[in-house]
């Protein structure tokens, strides 16, 4: 096999393996069956262009045009011209798809099921990252840089999947890329001839000889290099405290949010979710609690506020007990009553929390569950998600008096260090609005009520329409505008508490649903029924819900209680509708809902809602556009690296043509050291320059006869009438460049290979055409203006000839 089709194999299984980093985001593995043929169609294509051969760019045009027209043929075939050619309808609807997909993708928890639109972001994706490594690797013969859309691609996946099996796709993709690079360093080795050695030959006089006999000194070499590297990337993040476990860590000691879990999955898509037309069934569960309106089934709690969203703290799980401590901070003498809830998730919602009634002091379910004893969340490990879960919840009602609360004393130490907190960027409204609302209040029962009261005195208009957001911005736009759904309700309220030292977090979860017209007892909770509640922490009672939402489920008793400030009144239990209100007094609009795809057979899969930022996760593909910009700050900065490399190449490949290699491997030498500091001078001879870097580079040896022999071949090749054939230029030319490269410090050789002075040359050569192209225009212009001006001229003389 030659040189270039191992690397067109290596570049292949390098863009596979990579990819496989993406297949635990997924519920199945088909796409990636689909990725692998249009990467082999792909590399195909590109080996047949370039045995041509085409222009690089070229090649790289055809398959990138032919890796379009099997997506065309993948995707949409019906709006295809012919079935496979892709005309604008094709085009529309492959933008389309990918509209739908980064909609699911923000929608969907892991292991998402894969949707069309899913399926196109992988497939093309992968073929995408595939052509990248190809050209790089393969048409331009640069492997190095083809680790960075490997990387992309793990980071994608690992940045979205933290799974204990991360580390095995590491190797994976770290294993392909060694590989590519072992396959460009032989091709680049039996290109240059002779081997350097890191030692003498056996056998050499003194140890003169600077080569080798074998090939594979350097190539054992890069191979313990490349090992070592390895395992050191695996090894010292574990080694080293401040680091964490690194890709080694499966303790499962992340986050509380589990496998995919995280605020991301929780809050991305809630406006779209918001909108949606549909109401499919989540769960249905039948209680003894009475009544069942204040059934509220809880998920998760946001606990950490950073300016930019709310999230859980990364805080460990552990096995779920057989008894639940009892609730943080409830005193003994908080009333209470027991009650049994029996629940029955739908098949297609796929989360990794479990909806529990707050607080639960016991739950009998099967499966891979956690226990989270903050936020007393039960989270999946290993794959476990919600769907199809049969559980048994005991929890309490728990009923505090107005009296209590009232008499509740400040939070101390952890609770009020932790849940008081907020960012420097919290703008100035946000508490002075809490100050105004509360001002007569005597302690903070009464204020919390005050704010609650706040925003469901009619003041506040519920629109899921509005601008979404959990951010500062987010909450000093809603308290000016006083439009918005319940994310804005309960993340502002929570802010306005903490800003009154009042420890506040937002839960997620559901309200208490319907009941169900043929089963007595027996209640129904859809996807519009999701929602997000502030949860506010008084001493002696505990973490206490409140309802500023309006026309959302209902307010607790306990907040009813007449306080300085007045009372607020029951609150509509009807769910939201799509439409915004119009008028100056809340409408019942669309309920928090997670997000649903087009169709209601779909729509219980999607995780759930209410997050900080536009929305839809990846706000309308800004997502995708970030990542584009990231990877083309990351390619730019290799740019003269890359020239450079290609260029070099090029000039030491000239075969047999002796008289263009000499000088191309003068040029070579000169440009070499030119990126050391060595500037060149047109006006000196080839020998005076040769003496000048030799001694400005301070070479000897090996390396200052072969700058001679260079100088030497240059005059035979200028000067001579019957000039000799010069042999070993390539050679001469790297011995030269490892002296350069020796008598520099690292700061010089980082400079030289990263950032070569030399590649001025590229603004020289656009520069040029430019001037070239402008002047063939303008010569253009005026073969083309010369008719019209003769045209002119005979007109002029015909009219003056018949002028009397």
């Amino acid at each position: 096999m030659s040189g270039r089709a191992r690397l067109t194999v290596c570049a292949v299984v390098a863009s596979m393996l990579a990819a496989a980093a993406l297949l635990p985001l997924t519920d199945n593995s088909t796409w990636y069956g689909k990725a692998l043929l249009l990467v082999l169609l792909q590399s195909a294509v590109g080996a047949g262009c370039r045995r041509v051969p085409l222009a690089r760019p070229l090649t790289v045009l055809v398959q990138a045009l032919v890796s379009l027209v099997a997506l065309t043929a993948m995707f949409a075939s019906q709006q295809a011209l012919g079935g496979l050619l892709p005309g604008p309808q094709a085009l529309q609807q492959l933008g389309q798809v990918v509209q739908q997909g980064i909609t699911d993708v923000s929608n969907y928890s892991i292991p998402a099921p894969v949707s069309p639109g899913i399926r196109l972001l992988l497939v093309g994706g992968v073929t995408v990252v595939a052509l990248v490594v190809d050209a790089m690797a393969v048409t331009y013969t640069s492997a190095a840089p083809a680790g960075l859309p490997l990387l992309a691609l793990y980071s994608v996946a690992a940045g979205l999947d933290s799974g204990s099996a991360a580390w095995l796709y590491f190797l994976l993709a770290a294993a392909g890329y060694l590989l590519l690079l072992l396959a460009e360093g032989r091709d680049r080795m039996s290109r240059w001839g002779r081997v350097f050695s890191s030692g003498p030959p056996s056998g050499s006089f003194g140890g003169s000889s600077p080569f080798a006999q074998s090939g594979s000194t350097p190539v054992r070499g890069a191979r313990r290099i490349g090992v070592l590297a390895l395992g050191i990337a695996l090894v010292a993040p574990a080694a080293l405290p401040s680091l964490g476990g690194g890709l080694l860590d499966t303790s499962g000691h992340g986050g509380g949010i589990g496998r995919g879990g995280g605020s991301v999955n929780l809050v991305a898509a809630l406006q779209d979710n918001l909108n949606q037309p549909s109401n499919s069934e989540v769960l249905t569960y039948s209680t003894t609690a009475k009544p069942a309106s204040g059934m509220y089934l809880r998920i998760a709690a946001l606990d950490k506020f950073d300016g930019t969203q709310w999230v859980p703290s990364n805080l460990p799980t552990e096995a779920l007990p057989a008894q639940l401590p009892r609730p943080q901070g409830m005193a003994a003498d908080v009333k209470y009553t027991t009650a049994t809830t029996r629940v029955r998730v739908d098949d297609s919602y796929v989360q990794d929390m479990l909806p529990l009634p707050f607080p639960a002091t016991s739950v009998q379910t099967t499966g891979a569950w956690k226990y989270q004893p903050e936020g007393r969340m039960l989270v999946g490990t290993h794959g476990q998600t919600a769907a199809g879960q049969h559980y048994t919840v005991t929890s309490m009602e728990v009923d505090p008096t107005a009296q209590q609360l009232a008499q509740a004393p400040k939070a101390t130490g952890r609770i009020a260090e932790q849940y008081e907190q907020v960012p420097d960027s919290l703008p100035a409204i946000v508490k002075q609005t809490a100050l105004r609302e509360t001002k007569g209040a005597t302690n903070d029962y009464q204020r919390a009520v005050d704010l609650q009261n706040y925003f469901t005195s009619g003041q506040f208009v519920y629109n899921t329409q509005a601008k979404a957001g959990t951010g500062v911005d987010a909450i000093a736009r809603f308290l000016q505008t006083k439009e918005g759904f319940c994310v804005h309700f309960a993340f502002t309220m929570a802010a306005m508490a903490r800003t009154l030292h009042i420890p506040a977090r937002v839960a997620i979860g559901f309200t208490p649903g319907s009941p169900t017209a043929d089963a007595d007892g027996l209640m129904t909770v859809g996807l519009k029924d999701a929602h997000a509640w502030p949860e506010l922490y008084f001493e002696g009672i505990g973490w206490t819900r409140f309802e500023p939402t309006p026309y959302r489920g209902s307010a607790p008793d306990y907040t009813q209680t007449t306080t300085p400030s007045g009372t607020s009144g029951d609150q509509d239990v009807a769910p939201h509708t799509s439409a915004p209100a119009t008028t100056d007094t809340p409408t019942p609009t669309q309920s928090c809902e997670p997000g649903t795809a087009s169709d209601s057979s779909t729509c219980a899969q999607q995780a759930l809602p209410a997050s900080s930022g536009s929305g839809g996760g990846f706000g309308g593909g800004r997502a995708a556009l970030v990542v584009l910009a990231a990877l083309l700050v990351l390619l730019l900065p290799t740019t003269p690296l890359l020239w450079r490399s290609r260029l070099r190449r090029r000039r030491l490949g000239g075969g047999d043509r002796t008289e263009g290699l000499a000088l191309a491997a003068w040029r070579e030498v000169v440009d070499t050291g030119w990126d050391y500091g060595i500037p060149p001078d047109g006006s000196e001879t080839p020998r005076r320059a040769m003496a000048r870097l030799v001694r400005d580079g301070r070479l000897t040896g090996e390396p200052a006869a072969s700058a001679a022999r260079l100088a030497t071949a240059v005059e035979q090749t200028l000067y001579a009438a019957d000039p000799r054939p010069a042999t070993g230029l390539a050679g001469d030319v790297h011995r030269v460049h490892q002296g350069l490269k020796a008598g520099t410090n690292r700061r010089g050789r980082l400079r030289a290979a990263v950032l070569p002075r030399s590649a001025a040359r590229i603004g020289w050569g656009l520069a040029a055409r430019w001037t070239a192209s402008t002047g063939r225009a303008r010569a253009a212009g005026q073969r083309l203006a010369a008719p019209v001006r003769n045209l002119g001229g005979l007109l002029r003389g015909k009219a003056a000839r018949e002028a009397p």
